[in-house]
C-alpha cells in the first residue's frame, strides 16, 4: 500500500510541489506550525530515518542539501530555520515515510515541543 506522499509524487493526490527532482519533492504542510512550514521528501520509500541504510548515504545527503536550497529559495537562511526528522510514535512521526519538516518565519523556541 502507497504512503501519503508516494502518493502525492505519482500524482494521485494533488499537492502544491514547490520543488521536484529526480530524488526529492517539497511541498507545503497542509498544518502548518510556523509561518513556513515545508516537508520534503524523499521519492524512495524509506519509512523513517532508524530504518535507512547505507545504501541510502547518499539519498540522505542530497534531502538535507536540498532542504537548504528550498530554505534559501524561500529566504529563510536570512533569519534561520529549524530541521526536523521525526523518527517513530514517542518522536512525532505520523506518516511512515521519512520526510523532513522545514521550520520557520519566527523564532522558534528550545526545547522543542
Amino acid at each position: 500500500m502507497k504512503t501519503l506522499f508516494e502518493k502525492i509524487a505519482a500524482r494521485e493526490i494533488p499537492a502544491a510541489i514547490i520543488y521536484e527532482d529526480e530524488f526529492v519533492f517539497a511541498v507545503r504542510d497542509i498544518h502548518p506550525q510556523a509561518p513556513t512550514h515545508i516537508l520534503i521528501v524523499p521519492k524512495k520509500p524509506i519509512p523513517r530515518l532508524a530504518e535507512a541504510g547505507a545504501d541510502d548515504q547518499n539519498l540522505l545527503g542530497h534531502l538535507l542539501l536540498k532542504a537548504a536550497e528550498v530554505a534559501a529559495k524561500l529566504g529563510l537562511d536570512k533569519t534561520g530555520f529549524r530541521l526536523v526528522i521525526n523518527n517513530g510514535s514517542d518522536g512525532g512521526e505520523t506518516v511512515p515515510h521519512l520526510h523532513c519538516h522545514i521550520l520557520g518565519g519566527r523564532p522558534l523556541a528550545w526545547p522543542p515541543g
